[in-house]
């Protein structure tokens, strides 16, 4: 079932309206981390002990390479896994929207603003190609 020009319009305006109300966010994901620390007497390095952490950090991708930063404070963490989670949303916006663009594209119809001179370099020639 195709859906009318101006359904997909308005559908692309409200993705858009979501996109602008979203607020701050950025990419990567956070993660715990615990391991054992280097000093052969501390207690993470007896037998059924867990280590140390859990310690928060945010890896994401920056030019290429895997940047990871570790958060001072409880409400640190909490902003970033806000802001993780906004950025996925934005994604979710993002991939959407494509999709309703790409229907619009197919939707609307083609205008014909050639003028005379460049339909008559549009139609190829009708020589026979030469065999090799």
């Amino acid at each position: 079932m195709t859906q009318s020009l101006a359904s997909l319009e308005q559908q692309r305006s409200a993705i858009l309206r979501r996109i602008l109300e979203l607020g701050d966010f950025r990419s990567g994901s956070v993660t715990a981390i615990t391991g054992r620390c280097g000093k052969p007497n501390c207690r993470c390095h007896l037998p059924g002990q867990p280590g140390h952490g859990p310690n928060f950090r945010l890896t994401r991708k920056l030019n290429g390479k895997t940047v990871s930063e570790t958060f001072s404070s409880a409400a640190e963490l909490q902003k970033t896994q806000r802001e993780v989670e906004t950025y996925h949303r934005f994604r979710q916006l993002s991939q959407q929207l494509l999709e309703v663009n790409e229907s619009i594209c197919r939707t609307r119809p083609v205008e014909d603003v050639l003028t005379a001179q460049e339909k008559k370099r549009v139609t190829r020639s009708r020589a026979k190609p030469r065999g090799k």
